[in-house]
C-alpha cells in the first residue's frame, strides 16, 4: 500500500498498558525520548531510579493511571479518569501480558491469561475509542506472540475455564491467538471509523523479573535468560507495527518478517463475539 498517513511526531499521546516493565517500559522510555506523551496503564510504579521516566512524571508528560487489569472495579475506575483527564490518544499500545506459572482465574472466575491478554484489550479498546477518534494516528496495537505456532486445536468456547494447565504453549499461546483473531475480525469495522487495529510479535526477549516466577517451562526460562534479545527488541517491533510499512494495514498481525497468516482464522467472529459479550453484560454493566 501506499503510505498515506503520517509517521509519529512530538505532541502525540500513546496509551500503554504494562508501561513499567520489559517491553513496555522499553517503548515508553523510546516514544518519551521523542516527544510523546505517555499514559501509563500499570499495576505497579515506575522505578524511581529512572531519571527518563521520574523526570517525565515531573513534568507531566508520563501520566500514572493504576489499576490491577483484571479486576473490573478497579480497571472501570482507571478508565474513568483516563477518559476525564486525556484529551486525545493518538496510539493505544496494548502490551500488558504475560506467563503465568499455574493455572489461576480472575475476579470475575475467567482463566487468567485469557482475561489479560483477550478480553481487557478488548475493552480498553472499546472504552478508549472516543480518544482515539480524537487523535491523529488512531492506531491500535495488540501484543501479540509467535508461541501459537505451536497450537495443535484451538476452542474459542473453552479459553475462559480451561480444565488443564500447560505453562507457555496453552493457555499463554492460546490467549495471543485470541487476541489476534479478534483483532482480525473487528478491523474491517473499525477501519470505516478511520480507525486501524494491528497485533504484533515482539520476538523472544529476556523480560524475566528479579523475584517472579516466569512461568515458563524450564528450558525457555534458560533460553531466555542467556540467549534472548533485550526488551528493547520487543519494543522496537511494536514500534514498527505502529508506524513502520504497515502502517496502512488493518487486521493483520506481524512479526519481524513482516505479514502473519493466522492459525484457526474460522474461529475470529467466534472469539469477537465472546469478548464483546463480556463487554456489554459484565464490564458495562459497572459502568
Amino acid at each position: 500500500m501506499n503510505n498515506l498517513r503520517t509517521t509519529p511526531t512530538a505532541g502525540k499521546t500513546a496509551l500503554i498498558t504494562g508501561a513499567n516493565n520489559g517491553i513496555g517500559l522499553e517503548l515508553t522510555r523510546r516514544l518519551l525520548a521523542e516527544g510523546w506523551d505517555v499514559a501509563a496503564l500499570i499495576r505497579s510504579s515506575f522505578a524511581a531510579e529512572d531519571e527518563l521516566t521520574a523526570a517525565a512524571i515531573q513534568a507531566g508528560r508520563l501520566r500514572v493511571y493504576p489499576a490491577e487489569l483484571t479486576d473490573y472495579r478497579q480497571l472501570a475506575a482507571a478508565l474513568k479518569r483516563i477518559k476525564q483527564e486525556e484529551t486525545a490518544i493518538d496510539v493505544l499500545f496494548n502490551n500488558a501480558g504475560g506467563s503465568l506459572p499455574e493455572l489461576a482465574f480472575s475476579p470475575q472466575g475467567r482463566e487468567m491469561h485469557y482475561e489479560l491478554q483477550t478480553v481487557v484489550p478488548y475493552i480498553l479498546y472499546r472504552e478508549t475509542k472516543e480518544l482515539l477518534l480524537r487523535g491523529s494516528l488512531k492506531t491500535v496495537i495488540g501484543t501479540s506472540s509467535n508461541a501459537f505456532n505451536y497450537t495443535k486445536t484451538f476452542d474459542a468456547d473453552k479459553l475462559a475455564r480451561p480444565k488443564t494447565f500447560k505453562p507457555l504453549t496453552g493457555a499463554y499461546a492460546d490467549t495471543k491467538l485470541a487476541l489476534s483473531l479478534w483483532t482480525q475480525a473487528l478491523a474491517p469495522a473499525e477501519a470505516a471509523d478511520g480507525i486501524w487495529l494491528r497485533s504484533a510479535d515482539p520476538g523472544p526477549n529476556n523480560t524475566l523479573r528479579p523475584g517472579k516466577k516466569s512461568g515458563l517451562p524450564f528450558p525457555v526460562n534458560y533460553l531466555m535468560r542467556f540467549f534472548f534479545a533485550p526488551p528493547t527488541q520487543g519494543a522496537g517491533r511494536l514500534y514498527e507495527a505502529a508506524f513502520g510499512p504497515h502502517r496502512n494495514e488493518s487486521g493483520v498481525l506481524l512479526n519481524k518478517k513482516g505479514i502473519v497468516n493466522l492459525k484457526f482464522a474460522d474461529q475470529a467472529p467466534r472469539v469477537l463475539a465472546n469478548v464483546d459479550r463480556i463487554y456489554r453484560e459484565e464490564f458495562r454493566t459497572l459502568t
